[in-house]
């Protein structure tokens, strides 16, 4: 019989690193959670250099997060930002998270992939927060981020999703840089 179910977990130690009761207050504190979990996801071998976090984007309030779980999952879409959207969706209970008419921002350790990338229009993602760009996660990592559109930006902005980027840059370098010297496989 063939499998009817699939399960992927986030690893045990995000409990260690998440405020789940914190307003996380503009861009920086929450692309900082994302670069956060990126670096504890190196740093404990869980996955890629990689860390998201979900938010209502009015409020601040913490809906989920994410870090990238590809190769101990066994998953190829595994990815921070698609795991942080799969157990938001899952949480609230509806598959495209703005259709309440809430707002919802989705930050990023990592400029999203091709992958990732099409996931934030369906998911109903309003803002988009990035730290580094796919340029340092090339030159610093073996990782290669698929292709997008010449203007990614725009067809986002074109679709009422807002993207701010470079924010903590340096820092999240800093994770692609220590994932990049390290060897690490995964």
């Amino acid at each position: 019989m063939l499998p009817l179910q699939i399960h992927l977990t986030l690893p045990p130690w995000i409990g260690d690193v998440v405020d789940a009761d914190r307003r996380y207050e503009g861009d920086e504190e929450r692309v900082g959670l994302a670069i956060a979990l990126s670096r504890q996801n190196v740093e404990h071998g869980g996955g890629g250099p990689f860390g998201a976090a979900l938010f209502d984007a009015d409020s601040g309030r913490l809906i989920a997060v994410g870090v990238n779980r590809v190769i101990p999952q066994g998953c190829s879409v595994a990815h921070a930002e698609t795991m942080a959207m799969m157990i938001a969706q899952q949480r609230l209970g509806r598959h495209r998270l703005n259709e309440d008419g809430g707002r919802y921002a989705l930050a990023a350790s990592s400029q999203p992939c091709c992958q990732c990338y099409g996931a934030t229009v369906w998911a109903g993602i309003d803002e988009l927060l990035i730290g580094a760009r796919t340029e340092d996660v090339e030159e610093l990592t073996a990782f290669d981020e698929g292709p997008l559109p010449a203007d990614w930006i725009g067809e986002l902005e074109r679709r009422r999703i807002a993207v701010r980027r470079d924010i903590l840059r340096d820092q999240a370098r800093t994770v692609l840089a220590a994932y990049g010297a390290g060897g690490a496989p995964y």
